[in-house]
């Protein structure tokens, strides 16, 4: 099955690049958020390619007056890995490792945002998670703050994307939960648990980057710290295993309350985080029981969902995965914004959960 990707030196395994190895849940995927330095004007998208589901999928988030407007799209992938257009909604690689573009034109949503980094892009450990002998994920992720230009457009009226709007974007690749739910019991004793934290932050001239997947006694499996100055190569960052975040939850929510990122020993960066507003992740898919990723829709489907945030039930399971769009104060003085996300599935003793 020879496709257009079998031009060019991206090879990985024997096979030709429409293959992907064996596992059904192989996935390839594009992630974007971005906002305004006061928070507001907040849009993001995805796009998710599933070679052996046959699958790519796209999406396209932004929030105006309260309400989020979320355009969804899934077609057969036909085994074309280098086709970046689903539907309305269109990822162009302008210049690899700086500059991508989104297109979105459908269903009273339009948008043209442009993404520059600030620095080279780091690459976050690889994620391997087993539940019982089961493996849950294995992937890699490349993750690069920047800076946006552009607009966006809901039911004809425009927003052009403020000076010094800013946000995160990534690119991850392995296997995940993906497509149909599988069925088959872990067994006896084996109880499944999730916890995740991910706060990139953009600042005046550096980027800080933290995240952590963390066991249900609150041992970390996965964590970094890394700092980017602007204009920074794959060499000029600093990174540490040695940081922490201090985070209480919203009242009868998981959702993160704020908190305080430490980074490093001896003299050390402390971050407070500032919640400005929330964003729910189910507009981009993520544990949406209709548009999760990798699900068979037919040869092409779209669908517009606008999700009043006022209204959101947060003891709802497609409702845990929030991003809480967050004004960052550092000890160092500067003021900048980020993103708290954060998904817990189960227990997690140091929150009182389970």
């Amino acid at each position: 099955m020879l496709t257009k990707g079998d031009d060019f030196p991206l090879h990985q395994t024997p096979e030709p690049i429409a293959y992907s190895g064996t596992d059904r849940n192989f996935y390839d995927r594009y992630f974007f958020n971005g906002y305004a330095p006061d928070g507001s004007d907040f849009f993001a998208a995805a796009f998710g390619i599933y070679p052996h589901l046959n699958v790519a999928d796209a999406h396209f988030c932004f929030i105006k007056d309260g309400v989020q407007h979320s355009l969804h799209a899934s077609r057969e992938l036909r085994m074309e890995r280098l086709d970046l257009t689903c539907g309305p909604i269109a990822i162009r690689v302008e210049e690899p490792l700086k500059q991508l573009s989104i297109s979105v034109e459908g269903e009273g949503i339009r948008a043209e945002i442009v993404f520059t980094g600030r620095a080279f892009p780091i690459e976050e450990p690889r994620f391997i998670h087993r539940i019982g002998p089961r493996t849950f994920m294995d992937y890699t992720r490349l993750t690069q703050n920047g800076h946006y230009t552009g607009w966006v457009e809901i039911d004809g009226v425009r927003t052009v994307l403020k000076p010094g709007t800013a946000g995160t974007r990534d690119r991850s690749w392995g296997v995940r939960p993906v497509g149909t739910s599988d069925t088959q019991p872990h067994g006896h004793g084996v109880v499944p648990q999730f916890f995740w934290q991910w706060t990139p932050i953009n600042l005046p001239s550096r980027s800080v980057f933290f995240h952590i997947n963390a066991d249900a006694n609150g041992s970390p499996w996965n964590t970094r710290a890394v700092i980017a100055p602007d204009g920074a190569g794959h060499d000029g960052f600093f990174e540490t295993p040695s940081a922490k975040l201090d985070a209480p939850l919203q009242p009868g929510t998981l959702w993160p309350a704020g908190g305080e990122l430490v980074i490093g020993g001896g003299d050390p960066l402390t971050l407070t985080f500032e919640p400005l507003q929330r964003f729910q992740m189910r507009g981009l898919g993520y544990t949406s029981p209709t548009w999760g990723h990798g699900l068979y829709h037919g040869v092409l489907e779209v669908e517009r969902e606008d999700i009043v945030l006022a209204d959101i039930d947060p003891k709802r399971m497609d409702n845990f995965h929030v991003q809480i769009v967050s004004r960052v104060t550092t000890s160092a003085g500067e003021v900048g914004t980020g993103v708290f996300e954060q998904l817990i599935f189960g227990a997690y003793k140091p929150l009182g959960l389970g």
